[in-house]
């Protein structure tokens, strides 16, 4: 170009869009700051914005908001060494049963399918269900909404003694598997079983009838001694 010639425009529109091009080029982002870090300093951008007004806000400026913060984290500080700290409520032993009553064949049934696919803990569940309602429907524990594992055991204990111990293990892996998240496997269940099958085939010990009947026939006894005094005395 000749020196006296026109200097070269380009219309604004066309010009903005040659640099909008030019600078979206990678050569010219490779130094800039990742999401993470933009996010970070739009934070902290934030979290300054918002000191500067609650000490414009405060009595005393940004050195009577300190005091503020100081205070409420004494207090904080105050009320956990007074309360202590927060504790977990233990987990206690729920009901045995759902709201749904099922006979103790239903439990064993589905105890059975559970096992039969390796579903170790629901076969442990579903047959101590079983044992607990057969002894209800052997009137050997009466039927009572609510009742625990534990409880179970304990009760049946007194009237099947020799299978006490047994029961009392039945009812800790129940309670193993049900609340204190540990897995059972084969031998939890076959021993389960057995002595549910035993316990079908066991007599109860009804101690207290024996001794009712015993207390009856001494009372009888007593009663026909008196009865023959008084017939001697008076003839």
């Amino acid at each position: 170009m000749s020196d006296d010639a026109p200097p070269l425009t380009t219309p604004r529109d066309p010009a903005r869009e040659a640099a909008r091009r030019e600078l979206s080029k990678r050569m010219y982002h490779e130094n800039d700051p990742s999401w993470f870090q933009r996010a970070l300093d739009r934070f902290w951008e934030w979290l300054d914005t918002l000191f500067n007004a609650a000490s414009a806000a405060t009595p005393g400026g940004a050195l009577g908001l300190v005091v503020i913060v100081l205070v409420v984290l004494a207090l904080l500080g105050a009320l956990w060494w007074r309360l202590g700290t927060p504790h977990r409520t233990p987990t206690t032993s729920a009901a045995l049963f759902d709201d749904r009553p099922r006979s103790a064949a239903e439990h064993r049934a589905t105890a059975e399918a559970h096992a039969a696919q390796g579903h170790w803990n629901q076969a442990v569940q579903e047959r101590m269900r079983a044992v607990v309602r057969s002894l209800e429907e052997r009137a050997l524990l009466d039927v009572r909404p609510g009742r625990t594992a534990d409880e179970a055991a304990s009760e049946a204990g007194r009237t099947l003694p020799a299978h006490a111990e047994r029961l009392r293990t039945a009812s800790r892996d129940f309670d193993d598997v049900t609340y204190g998240g540990r897995s059972a496997d084969d031998g939890t269940y076959r021993r389960l079983a057995a002595l549910d099958d035993e316990l079908e085939r066991t007599k109860p010990v009804l101690t207290n009838s024996a001794h009712s009947t015993a207390s009856t026939t001494d009372t009888a006894g007593v009663s026909d001694t008196a009865g023959s005094a008084r017939r001697g005395a008076a003839e």
